[in-house]
């Protein structure tokens, strides 16, 4: 992968000369002239507030001038990212269907291995064609010809981008009500839409579209057990 100016994302062959430990020079992007990756700088929290932000400009530093290039064990960041985007989702699911059907301490164990076994079904099954549904319609919907895409990378910036998961850590700890569930859901569709705009180079509105497509379709193969429970209990 290329080095990418964060301005303009015009490829460049470095970020930075570095003249002595600590002393760095930042480059200039032949194309805008200005400074190619401020980020360079930056402390990570600054990073993190800007992704958070959906600033453009921190996804294409993370996702071109970071992940992307091979001084990491990117194999290895990536199971790790996959097993807590599932753990995060399995918790979310849980947490939908323990409102709508208590769990009582006298349950058998046979029963709860059936109910979990169906949540961490549906949670597979949905994420599953979650992923189908958006590599199926970007690759119908990608015009730009100048941007190559690897499923690598659109399955790298999915998971970077659904970073907001983190926040159901809280309603570990603070009671939330399930409406904030769906707020974090929301987030993570906008910042996957800032992400794909990066990877694919295309129009944010195309990508908003593919996004809310994929989610939707994820939506309706998970609701299904959520659905079942809430007809159930009354």
């Amino acid at each position: 992968m290329e080095l990418r100016c964060v301005q303009c994302e015009f490829p460049v062959e470095r970020l930075f000369v570095q003249y002595s430990p600590g002393n760095i020079r930042l480059m200039k992007c032949p194309r805008c002239k200005q400074v190619a990756d401020e980020y360079i700088e930056c402390e990570i929290m600054i990073v993190l507030i800007d992704l958070i932000l959906h600033k453009t400009k921190a996804y294409r530093h993370l996702l071109h001038n970071v992940l992307s290039q091979g001084s990491m064990n990117l194999e290895g960041l990536m199971w790790k990212l996959i097993l807590g985007f599932l753990l995060l989702d399995t918790y979310r699911m849980l947490v939908l269907v323990r409102s709508v059907e208590e769990w009582s301490s006298s349950i058998s164990f046979y029963s709860l291995v059936w109910k979990l076994g169906k949540v961490l079904m549906d949670v597979f099954l949905g994420n599953l064609f979650f992923l189908v549904t958006l590599v199926c319609a970007i690759q119908m919907k990608h015009t730009n010809s100048n941007c190559v895409l690897r499923y690598r990378d659109l399955l790298l910036a999915i998971l970077v981008s659904s970073h907001f998961k983190i926040f159901l850590v809280c309603m570990m700890v603070w009671e939330f009500p399930i409406s904030a569930m769906f707020l974090i859901d929301v987030f993570i569709l906008s910042s996957n839409t800032v992400a794909l705009t990066v990877m694919t180079q295309e129009a944010r509105n195309k990508c908003a579209v593919v996004c809310f497509g994929a989610h939707a379709v994820k939506f309706l193969a998970t609701s299904h057990l959520y659905i079942h429970l809430l007809n159930s209990s009354r």
